[in-house]
């Protein structure tokens, strides 16, 4: 099939809408189930990739959430720890958790909030444990490079038969060039090719020069994951699972900031006093994620006065302090931190630091990167000057 026509483009007033193919070969993805629209396949082809580049570059089965044309979060199939699973919601039930279904759970897990209605991708075929965890989880749809009849089963009955599954040709290469047109005018480039590896961290500008294997993959995941972020993007990673991704600021500090936010929500999901939450019955999941949302934050009050927690816990919960909270993301270490483009002050260092960053990697090339150097020297942290931006768009 050479092309596809869509219910209508970005907007519904944008019609008519298609995808196909320019050399009239064809496509190199097939609808199994649902009808996906513009934005879907935007987020399809986009996840597509970097679970494509992640996998080949970690040698682990990896996974995205995405949203926008952006991810929400991606990750790298490692097991998952008890507290994760309680974290992620994981239905021990349903059986023993594979490891492309780790990657899923943790790239969603990354934000579950953002999360929320994203396109999924997975660098290898879709079983059926992945399958049954997102069965319980509101998403648009899914691209693969193949599933297994059960998980297609299942998938095809999510959402009435509506739930868009998507298989793409694994040993589908796109052109060298590329072109998107934009008020009726055509621009051409090549594509982005540049290919993400441990040779990429091997300018290490900063006194302390240990990046571990552990570390050095966490870089490339958070390095690979903002090669497919609009620009500018800043992605903090842990454990091979994308924690925090910042996209789409107009100031790099400001995305260090909402990625850094979003990590230490991440982590502070973690606390006892989160996990000791006790819900009403028949809580559905997006609910308890915005309530544990709001609890964590700073208006917190809204799910815990009087006439409003009973809507959502079985015994009220205590507040989890201003000091208890920042003495819990004191603990936090060992967190990996990339830029798409250089850190123009030390600013952005002094706000990683804060959501423990140890080991960051951005391409450098400011006029003030002895600065960035010296912020990064004073918390004894690893850098890399990469010498390549990751600009997106």
């Amino acid at each position: 099939m050479n092309e596809l026509q869509l219910k209508y483009g970005v907007n519904p007033n944008q019609k008519p809408a298609r995808i196909f193919m320019r050399d009239g070969s064809d496509l190199p993805v097939t609808v199994l189930s649902g009808k996906p629209g513009y934005i879907n396949f935007m987020d399809a082809l986009n996840s597509w990739q970097l679970v494509r580049e992640l996998a080949e570059a970690t040698g682990l089965p990896s996974a995205a959430s995405f949203k926008h044309v952006s991810p929400a979060g991606a990750a790298v199939g490692l097991p998952l720890s008890d507290v994760d699973k309680q974290i992620y919601f994981v239905d021990e039930a349903d059986g023993p958790l594979t490891p492309i279904a780790c990657a899923y759970i943790r790239a969603r897990g990354a934000d579950r909030m953002s999360s929320y209605g994203d396109w999924a991708a997975l660098s290898e075929p879709c079983d059926a444990r992945t399958a049954l965890y997102i069965k319980h989880e509101v998403s648009d749809g899914i691209i693969a490079p193949g599933y297994t009849p059960e998980a297609l089963e299942i998938l095809s009955a999510k959402k009435g038969g509506k739930y868009n599954v998507v298989q793409i040709d694994p040993d589908y290469v796109c052109p060298a060039i590329e072109t998107k047109d934009i008020f009726g005018i055509t621009f051409e480039q090549g594509h982005n090719f540049f290919k993400i590896d441990r040779d990429l961290l091997s300018n290490v500008v900063t006194t302390n020069k240990d990046i571990p294997d552990a570390a050095a993959r966490d870089l490339i995941v958070s390095l690979i994951t903002l090669k497919y972020t609009q620009s500018n993007s800043v992605c903090y990673v842990k454990d091979g699972q994308a924690i925090g991704v910042g996209a789409g600021q107009q100031s790099r500090v400001h995305c260090t900031r909402l990625a850094g936010n979003k990590a230490d929500t991440w982590y502070l999901r973690q606390h006892p006093k989160v996990l000791g939450l006790k819900f009403v019955d028949g809580i559905r999941r997006a609910n308890r994620d915005n309530a544990i949302d709001v609890y964590i934050g700073e208006e917190h009050d809204d799910v815990l006065r009087d006439g409003e927690w009973q809507k959502w816990f079985a015994e009220k919960p205590e507040v989890l302090t201003r000091e208890e909270k920042a003495t819990w993301l004191a603990t936090q270490t060992g967190v990996a931190l990339g830029s798409d483009a250089f850190f123009p002050f030390g600013d952005n260092i002094e706000r990683a630091h804060k959501s423990g960053v140890s080991y960051v990697a951005e391409p450098g090339g400011s006029i003030r990167d002895d600065n960035v150097i010296e912020t990064a020297d004073k918390y004894g942290m690893a850098m890399a000057f990469t010498g390549m931006r990751l600009f997106h768009h």
